[in-house]
């Protein structure tokens, strides 16, 4: 039997279609068929302004729309050769971690409500919605931020906002105690991602896999840690592995990274200095002749920007290396074999966004 999974089935998260081959409830063949929200990005880069584009970055990855857009500024700095505020790369990196935390509450919530657990979806959505208000206030927006710019940032954070994310840390710290009770403690959802989608660190390896998807096999690589931008550097924590590479093992490193960003949140805000918020840039922008690499740890993996300049407005080349496409490389070896059931738990452990699939 041949039947369609998608493009829109609610687990597919997206525009995702599996042509799923079976013979009773085994899975055969899996075709993924992508490209529902190709926009042609890498085109829209090269035809306006450098800084003009940033925007529309925050439509790839949508739920960490802040890695997007420093990965591409980042790119644009090292292009022009611009410095960033010192105080501006501290402030980069507690957005990051907060978006980092937002985004892991949400796989937390519906990984959980596409097995079965549904409590932990409206527990996980309560605590990303203090998060959301959080980067709301400094931002203005829920999703699309588009708020960081090209030397820096547009705004400082506004009084007491530091104390509002301690405070919130405070209080996520707690509710982790209560995410491990629902779902690591739950026998029923141990037995449906234990031992199941099973990558070997040299398969994770091969596939060119990051992030979570990655680290849940045992690789400890971490943008952050191994080509460190902004402050991460001067920052103590702790890349989260886990030995497994199985479902529980890739679903265990989410729930302990968001734990680490907390400690990264509290280091942040204890060695920010004083100080400007944006460097001086010219109004429009021409970077000499020559081409720059930018890469970011996002919560899906490393997302890259790489740009070639000819010393005109506009970049001539401008190409993205996104997570999820290349996470989601691997999804047919590890469904084939398994039972259809038991693909949506495979396919929600991959933390895939379409928007950067596709692009």
């Amino acid at each position: 039997m041949v039947i369609n999974m998608g493009p829109q089935h609610p687990s597919t998260h997206g525009v995702l279609r599996l042509i799923l081959t079976l013979d009773g409830e085994e899975v055969i063949e899996c075709e993924p068929v992508i490209g529902y929200l190709h926009r042609g990005l890498e085109k829209f880069a090269e035809r306006r302004p450098y800084a003009h584009f940033i925007p529309f970055t925050d439509r790839l990855d949508y739920l960490s729309a802040l890695s997007c857009n420093l990965a591409c500024a980042q790119a644009i700095e090292r292009l022009a050769g611009i410095e960033v505020p010192e105080r501006a790369s501290y402030l980069r990196v507690a957005l990051m971690e907060l978006n980092r935390i937002a985004s892991h509450l949400v796989f937390l919530g519906t990984f959980g409500a596409d097995i079965g657990a549904t409590t932990v979806l409206l527990y996980a959505f309560r605590e990303r919605e203090l998060c959301l208000e959080l980067l709301e206030a400094i931002t203005g927006a829920r999703l699309t931020y588009n708020w960081v710019r090209v030397g820096g940032l547009p705004a400082d954070m506004p009084d007491g906002w530091d104390a509002g994310v301690l405070e919130f840390c405070e209080h996520l710290i707690r509710r982790q105690e209560e995410n491990e009770r629902l779902l690591s403690d739950n026998p029923i959802f141990r037995s449906r991602t234990e031992g199941l989608g099973v990558i070997p660190p040299e398969m994770a390896i091969a596939y060119g896999l990051s992030g979570p998807t990655l680290r849940g096999s045992g690789v400890a690589h971490d943008v952050r840690r191994f080509w460190p931008y902004e402050v991460y550097d001067q920052l103590d924590f702790e890349v989260v592995t886990e030995d497994v590479g199985d479902v529980f093992a890739r679903y265990r490193v989410r729930l302990r990274e968001i734990t680490e960003s907390v400690r990264i949140l509290r280091q942040v805000f204890d060695r920010m200095p004083e100080g400007p918020i944006r460097s001086k840039t010219p109004k429009v922008l021409k970077p000499p002749a020559g081409e720059a690499y930018s890469l970011v740890e996002s919560p899906r993996g490393e997302i890259s920007f790489y740009m070639v300049s000819d010393g005109s407005a506009n970049p001539v080349r401008c190409h993205i290396r996104a997570p999820s496409f290349c996470n989601l490389t691997i999804l047919r070896d590890l469904v084939l074999g398994q039972k259809v059931a038991d693909v949506v738990a495979i396919l929600g452990s991959l933390d895939i966004v379409l928007g950067e699939v596709d692009r």
